[in-house]
């Protein structure tokens, strides 16, 4: 009877809370590098008013899109609003692993990110214009996209986290188009180990970028997880690691994004 109480009760409380009042906006940014308009979802805190604005970056994942958070995690624009930032979700293509391919010109998603994407929010919106007001974040293809990019661009972003990301791509050769971005692994080995997240570490040093990364234990990235884990600590890296009771959908990532964007207003306001 308590259950059924505690049910019912969260029912109503649903049925009467107010709408998120977060702005949500679908606008289309131009990539030069790939030239084309590109989708991507904004959303702006509820009265953000004069003051700059700290940004994070959003990524969805394979076979994903721009309107995957909004959609699937609509909870995504309250936390907009309680840890007043902007949150921008990029369309990153149906598998694009944030690369800059080198097979396919189409797919220069490193660029269009970390360059392009990020000058026209910066000149569209409030913001604070330097890594110090930027992060970024993602699940799986977009938890690998995340720190690949940070890594590489740690003048750009100051902040950076994973969700069931793909940290190494080298144990599934044949998945997820991979091979169509940089060419089959038994063909083009160097460019699989120079475009793989746990072979960009010599490039961080301690501090330098605040790092989070969370995986489900039941989720099949999370071996290449916990030795990302283990080569960050064994490099002397500071980082978040969170690990808990969770497979690969959405489920998960609901809840895991409430405890990364914390862990960015964190870094913002420290």
């Amino acid at each position: 009877m308590k259950s059924m109480f505690l049910s019912l009760t969260a029912v109503l409380l649903l049925a009467v809370s107010p709408a998120f009042a977060a702005k949500v906006d679908t606008v289309q940014v131009w990539s030069a590098a790939m030239k084309k308009n590109i989708p991507t979802v904004v959303i702006t805190p509820e009265a953000a008013g004069d003051a700059a604005l700290p940004v994070v970056y959003l990524l969805h994942g394979y076979s994903g899109n721009y309107a995957d958070w909004v959609k699937k995690a609509p909870a995504v624009q309250e936390l907009a609003d309680r840890f007043r930032m902007i949150i921008v979700c990029p369309d990153g293509g149906f598998g694009s692993w944030y690369w800059n391919s080198p097979v396919d010109k189409g797919f220069q998603y490193e660029t269009y990110v970390a360059e392009e994407l990020v000058k026209w929010v910066d000149g569209k919106y409030k913001t604070i214009a330097t890594a110090k007001g930027r992060a970024i974040t993602g699940l799986s293809m977009g938890g690998h996209g995340a720190l690949y990019l940070a890594m590489r661009h740690q003048d750009v972003f100051g902040a950076a986290g994973s969700m069931s990301g793909g940290v190494d791509i080298r144990p599934f050769p044949k998945n997820w188009d991979m091979a169509k971005r940089l060419g089959a692994y038994a063909e083009q080995p160097k460019r699989w180990e120079e475009h793989t997240v746990i072979n960009q570490l010599h490039l961080l040093t301690a501090g330098a970028l605040a790092l989070m990364i969370d995986c489900g234990t039941e989720d099949f990235f999370f071996g290449v997880n916990e030795r990302l884990h283990e080569a960050l600590a064994y490099r002397n890296i500071p980082h978040d690691y969170l690990v808990r009771p969770g497979a690969h959908n959405w489920a998960y990532w609901a809840n895991a994004i409430e405890y990364q964007l914390l862990f960015m207003h964190r870094y913002f306001t420290k």
